[in-house]
C-alpha cells in the first residue's frame, strides 16, 4: 500500500484481517527504510504497529483521544493520520517532529517527551469530557517502564478512586529505554504468565510490600493479602485493587485478540486497563534481538545489516568520557556509587555497572527517587554520582533543592546532554538547568571546554567535600584533544584566559568556546583585540577576574548555549549590580522560547548564537568609541 496516500485512519474500518496484516508489514518496511536515513525511535514503533492500527479501527480519532505516553512510539499513529509523506524530514530542521505535536495534527491531542504523564493528562481530559457532558473515549497508552514513574502511580490511584470512565492501554514490551527494573516490573512479569499466576502467600506479600504505597487502597491490600486466597488466584489483582477492570494479558500482535478486547473494554463502565504484550523492534532482526536498549532510538543505520553509521569523530563521546573517568576514580574510592534513572546505556555506565555491580543502581524511570536516594547515600558517607540527562533533571527539581542542597550533601550530579541536543527537540533540549540550579544555595556548577578538562572536572567533583556539585557536559563527542595521564583538581570558581585581548572580553564556557575563539580571530583581522575567557565555573563566578575586567573598562560579551533568563549572563549582570560596579555587558544566548528539533548548528544559526553574531555585538560595543581600537 502507498502509505503516503493515507489522509485519515477511517479507511482501516473496511479492511479485513489479511489486509490488516499486509498493512502492518508495509508500515514496518516503511519505518525501517525511512529511519535508516533519519534515525529515530525505531524499536518502540516497530512494536506497536498492530496495536496502533487496532486502536484506530476501534475508536474515532480525534473525537476519541489517544494520549501516547512519552510519545516516541507515535510514528505509526502519524502514518495513519496522514503524515507518511513527511517522514523524509523526521526529526530534521523544520521537519516532522519525533513526538506528538499539537500544531502538526488534530489527532495529536497531547505532547510528551517525558514519561509517565499520559494518565494524569487523560484524567484531566476525562473530567473535562464529563463536565461538558460529552461521550468520547479517552485512551492513554503507557509502557510498562513508564508505569514505574511515581506520577503514573499517583494517577492510577486517583482514576481508580474516582471510577472515571477511561481505557488505559498498558503496552508491555518488558523494556523502556533499557531493561526495566523494580517490583512493578516483576508484577507484570507474573501477569504475563497468566495461568501460572498462583503464588505462595508469603512470596506475594513480600512482592506487594516492595511496591511503593499508592494511597490507602494498596496499603490495605498488603495488609489483607495473607488472609485472602483471592490474591493467590486472580490475575491483575494489583490493578483491580486500585479500582480498574483488568483485561489481559493479550497478544499485541494479534488483531482478533486486540479487537475483541477493545470492543469489550468500550462497553464497560469505570476505568479499564488492557494489558497488551508486544515485542519491541518486531519485524527487524537487529532491533528484535536487542537486549540492552541500543535500538530504542538510533541515528542512521545500514538497513540491510543493521550496522550503525558511525560518527567520523575520533574523539571519545562525552558520556563515555565522564562515566569512564568516574569508573577510574571509583577503583581508588569504594565510597563512589553511580545512580541512573533508566539511562545506563545512554549515559555509558555499562562499564561501571560491570566492574562495580554492587555500586551501580538503575532505579528505572524514577528521577525523583534517584535524586533523593543519592541524598540518602551522601548523608551516610557515600559519594553518589547521579547521572541524569538535563531534560530529566527538571523532573527532580524539588529533590535537588529540598533533599540535596538544603542539607548541603556531597552529591555529584552528572548533567548529561546539557545544551541543545538536536533531533529530539523542545522536550529534550538541555537549556534550562543553569537557570533552575544557579539560584539554589550551596550548589556548584561547572562545564569543561574539552574532554581533557572534563576528566579533571570529574576528579574535582569527587574531591569536593563542601556540598553538591553539578558537572554539565554536552551530547556527542569531544574535540579530540590530548589527554593528561594524571588527573588533577581544578580550584573551585576559577576561570582561565584562553586568548589575551585589550579591546573587549568574551566570557563563555563549554560548547560555545570554539565560536568565541573564531570570533576573536576574525576581529583580530579588523585590528580589534578581544580576550576570550573560559568561564568553566558557572557558579561560583570568578569574581576577581570580573573585577579586573570592570577596572579595565572594556565591553564584556557573555555567550551561552542555555536560556538567557536566569542564566550565566544574568549572573554576571547580578554580580556587577550587587557590587555597585558599572560595566558594559551584552548577553548572547537562547531567547525566551522553546527550541524545536533539528541540527544543532542550524538551530544556533536561527537564534543568532553564532560566531557572526559575536563579531557583530563586539563591533557594535566598541566602534562608537574609537579609543578602544588599536592604533
Amino acid at each position: 500500500m502507498d502509505l503516503t496516500s493515507i489522509s485519515s485512519p477511517s479507511f482501516l474500518k473496511s479492511l479485513d484481517n489479511e489486509q490488516l496484516k499486509e498493512l502492518s508489514e508495509d508500515i514496518r518496511s516503511f519505518l525501517i527504510e525511512k529511519l535508516s536515513v533519519t534515525g529515530g525511535h525505531i524499536g518502540p514503533n516497530l512494536g506497536v504497529v498492530e496495536l496502533t492500527i487496532a486502536l484506530h479501527r476501534a475508536f474515532n480519532s480525534p473525537a476519541d483521544k489517544f494520549l501516547w505516553d512519552v510519545g516516541h512510539q507515535a510514528y505509526v499513529h502519524k502514518i495513519l493520520t496522514g503524515r507518511a509523506d513527511q517522514f523524509d524530514t523526521l526529526r530534521q530542521f523544520k521537519g516532522l517532529c519525533g513526538f506528538p505535536k499539537r500544531i502538526e495534527s488534530e489527532h495529536d491531542v497531547w505532547e510528551a517527551g517525558h514519561s509517565s504523564t499520559s494518565l494524569s493528562a487523560a484524567m484531566g481530559m476525562a473530567k473535562a469530557r464529563d463536565i461538558q457532558k460529552k461521550s468520547n473515549y479517552v485512551i492513554p497508552i503507557i509502557g510498562d517502564g513508564a508505569l514505574t514513574g511515581g506520577m503514573a502511580l499517583e494517577a492510577l490511584n486517583h482514576i481508580g478512586h474516582e471510577k472515571t470512565d477511561m481505557i488505559v492501554i498498558l503496552n508491555d514490551n518488558e523494556m523502556s529505554i533499557a531493561p526495566n527494573v523494580g517490583a512493578l516490573h516483576n508484577v507484570l512479569g507474573k501477569l504475563r504468565t497468566h495461568g501460572k499466576y498462583n503464588k505462595a502467600k508469603d512470596d506475594l506479600e513480600y512482592l506487594l510490600k516492595k511496591i511503593p504505597a499508592v494511597g490507602g487502597k494498596l496499603a490495605s491490600t498488603a495488609e489483607r493479602v495473607k488472609d485472602s486466597l483471592k490474591y493467590l488466584l486472580v490475575s491483575g489483582v494489583f490493578f483491580e485493587e486500585l479500582g480498574f477492570t483488568y483485561l489481559g494479558p493479550i497478544d499485541g500482535h494479534n488483531f482478533e485478540a486486540l479487537e475483541e478486547n477493545l470492543q469489550y473494554a468500550k462497553k464497560m463502565k469505570g476505568p479499564v486497563l488492557l494489558h497488551v504484550i508486544t515485542k519491541k523492534g518486531r519485524g527487524y532482526t537487529p532491533a528484535e534481538e536487542d537486549k540492552i536498549g541500543t535500538w530504542h532510538g538510533t541515528g542512521p543505520y545500514k538497513m540491510e545489516t543493521g550496522d550503525f553509521v558511525k560518527s567520523s569523530s575520533k574523539a571519545p563521546s562525552w558520556s563515555g568520557l565522564i562515566a569512564e573517568t568516574a569508573r577510574r576514580i571509583a577503583r581508588e574510592d569504594e565510597r563512589i556509587v553511580a545512580i541512573t534513572p533508566a539511562m545506563p546505556v545512554g549515559s555509558k555506565l555499562e562499564g561501571f555497572a560491570s566492574e562495580f555491580p554492587d555500586r551501580m543502581f538503575d532505579v528505572g524511570i524514577a528521577e525523583q527517587h534517584a535524586t533523593t536516594m543519592a541524598a540518602g547515600l551522601a548523608a551516610d558517607g557515600m559519594k553518589p554520582f547521579l547521572v541524569i540527562y538535563s531534560t530529566f533533571l527538571q523532573r527532580a527539581y524539588d529533590q535537588v533543592l529540598h533533599d540535596i542542597c538544603r542539607q548541603n550533601l556531597n552529591v555529584v550530579i552528572g548533567i548529561d546532554r546539557a545544551g541543545l541536543v538536536g533531533a529530539d527537540g523542545e522536550t529534550h533540549q538541555g537549556v534550562f538547568d543553569i537557570s533552575f540550579l544557579r539560584h539554589l544555595p550551596n550548589m556548584v556548577i561547572m562545564m569543561p571546554k574539552d574532554e581533557n578538562e572534563g576528566q579533571h572536572m570529574v576528579k574535582t567533583a569527587f574531591d569536593y567535600s563542601d556540598g553538591p556539585i553539578a558537572l554539565r557536559y554536552p551530547r556527542g563527542n569531544g574535540l579530540g584533544v590530548p589527554m593528561d595521564a594524571e588527573l588533577k583538581s581544578i580550584p573551585i570558581g576559577t576561570w582561565e584566559v584562553l586568548k589575551e585581548g585589550k579591546n573587549a572580553a568574551i566570557i563563555t564556557f563549554g560548547t560555545t568556546i570554539p565560536m568565541a575563539m573564531k570570533a576573536a580571530d576574525l576581529l583580530e583581522q579588523s585590528n580589534i583585540s578581544v580576550e576570550v575567557i573560559n568561564a568553566r565555573f558557572i557558579k561560583p563566578l570568578d569574581e576577581e577576574m570580573l573585577r579586573s575586567l570592570q577596572q579595565r573598562n572594556i565591553p564584556i560579551i557573555t555567550v551561552e548555549e542555555s536560556i538567557l533568563q536566569g542564566g550565566f549572563g544574568s549572573a554576571v549582570l547580578e554580580f556587577f549590580n550587587e557590587n555597585g560596579l558599572q560595566a558594559n555587558v551584552k548577553r548572547i544566548g537562547i531567547p525566551d522560547m522553546f527550541i524545536e528539533h533539528g541540527d544543532v548548528n542550524l538551530l544556533l544559526d536561527e537564534i543568532n548564537v553564532t560566531t557572526e553574531e559575536i563579531v557583530k555585538v563586539v563591533e557594535n560595543s566598541i566602534i562608537p568609541s574609537n579609543r578602544y581600537i588599536k592604533s
